[in-house]
């Protein structure tokens, strides 16, 4: 599905990440974990297309996208849902859905089913103005919303940061229906360590730029590795 070798990316002289390389596979949630800085969100803004690689190659589906842009990526198949949502907080809740249309077939320019099941209070709201919905209401319409586009690789940036308890377990239970039942690859950048370990297949931790540790989730209970996540 999604194979990274050997990534390196700068912003100026400064290298963000130093030779990444990981795969996230179909019907499997990867999570990456890690201290503030350290390159996830590089990472993901490499995958998604908003940030060119200095070197190293991305390949979705046996396809090398190297400078294709971010909305060629969401067409072959990528769904974002960015830290902090990013939401259109004057647009209604069903507009703010719709703009998942922008890459999709005029015969798929429909909300799916799925996603007003996953998350009922989004349907409730549908002429709601997004910026009216609380943070963890945002963060449903904002996962909704890249649901819209069909994704076979969903990527999401630390979708818990900010969210009541009682939302990220209606996050959790979604993330796990949308691989045990549509056989989704979902890529999860988190600092919330009980959600990734109660819910990823796998785990890859960064550190300045570069994986310090990959392996199943339990590996989240031995103390040399939980190390590279204390301050």
């Amino acid at each position: 599905m999604l194979i990274i070798d050997n990534a390196r990316l700068h912003y100026g002289a400064a290298e963000a990440l130093r030779g990444v390389s990981l795969e996230a596979e179909p019907a499997t949630i990867t999570c990456i974990l890690g201290r503030n800085g350290v390159g996830k969100t590089s990472l993901m803004r490499a995958i998604v297309g908003h940030h060119p690689l200095t070197s190293g190659t991305i390949r979705f589906n046996g396809e090398v996208f190297a400078r294709r842009p971010a909305y060629d990526r969401a067409r072959a198949g990528i769904g974002f849902v960015p830290q902090g949502r990013e939401i259109f907080p004057l647009l209604t809740v069903r507009e703010n859905l719709q703009t998942g249309y922008a890459g999709l077939p005029r015969s798929e320019r429909h909300i799916p089913d799925t996603v007003f099941e996953l998350f009922p209070v989004l349907k409730d709201m549908l002429n709601r103005r997004g910026g009216d919905l609380s943070g963890g209401q945002q963060q449903q319409l904002a996962i909704g919303r890249a649901l819209v586009t069909r994704p076979k690789l969903l990527a999401l940036d630390e979708p818990t940061e900010g969210i009541q308890p009682s939302i990220i377990k209606d996050i959790g239970r979604a993330l796990t229906f949308l691989r045990d039942e549509f056989g989704m690859a979902i890529l999860l950048v988190e600092q919330y360590l009980d959600f990734c370990r109660g819910l990823a297949d796998s785990v890859s931790i960064l550190d300045r730029g570069v994986v310090v540790h990959q392996g199943v989730a339990e590996d989240l209970d031995r103390p040399e590795v939980r190390a590279h996540l204390t301050v």
